[in-house]
């Protein structure tokens, strides 16, 4: 049965199939994180997209554990050029890992490094569907409400879903509650809030509605585990 523990923002770890992995891991500056970039053991790590709060240590980490980054293509280029090791895919594709299988999905936002004064366009966001031990987790990166989320759910059967609710820069929480409604998870998890003062959101409200909704709800505190 997998396991994912909620490291802070939109990074969680997902272990199972003998193996584990991280997604944005965006630790070091993240006033919320559960972990420091040192402490974080994966054999893979996957990334939505390039801005700075979800690649945060994804280098570093993968470094330091000799891990494969899975990323979009202009992404994993870029993760590639850092001296690690990169799988490029792109949406609508999948790869079967030795852990399980790697989808991935639209995703309505940006993508890019900030270097300075200078921006380096990582390609198109995404977000992400892994099917671990015959369990299918659901990463939608940043995005905004769309529908082909309901063609995503009927799809790809979903386990576990987490969803942002910060707003400003993602849904906020009325779209991420019709984004349950549309992707018809077993269970939802809220994401990306309180990290920063422009994203405070109530995580009991988004599980509070989504559950009046007849849906299985959960907020996860930072370092929290749950099994799907």
């Amino acid at each position: 049965m997998p396991k994912l523990t909620y490291l802070g923002h939109a990074a969680f770890l997902l272990e199972g199939a003998g193996t584990a992995l991280v997604i944005d891991p965006f630790l070091t500056g993240n006033p919320n994180a559960a972990k420091k970039p040192e402490d974080v053991k994966v054999d893979w790590i996957v990334l939505t997209h390039g801005h700075g709060d979800h690649l945060g240590d994804a280098l570093e980490i993968a470094k330091a554990n000799n891990a494969t980054i899975i990323a979009p293509f202009e992404l994993a280029t870029y993760c590639g050029n850092k001296g690690v090791n990169a799988h490029p895919m792109h949406i609508g594709g999948s790869h079967e890992f030795p852990f399980g299988r790697v989808k991935l999905t639209i995703a309505h936002h940006g993508s890019a490094v900030v270097d300075g004064e200078q921006i380096i366009y990582t390609g198109n966001p995404c977000g992400v569907l892994i099917t671990m031990e015959d369990k299918t987790f659901y990463h939608p990166g940043d995005t905004g409400l769309f529908y082909d989320m309901k063609l995503i759910g009927k799809m790809n059967p979903i386990d576990l879903a987490v969803l942002p609710i910060g707003d400003n820069f993602t849904m906020g929480i009325d779209d991420a509650v019709k984004a349950t409604e549309l992707l018809n998870p077993k269970k939802v998890v809220p994401m990306h809030y309180d990290t920063f003062d422009i994203i405070k959101a109530d995580p009991e409200e988004f599980v509070r509605r989504v559950q009046e909704k007849g849906f299985e709800a959960q907020v996860l505190e930072y370092g929290g585990s749950l099994e799907f």
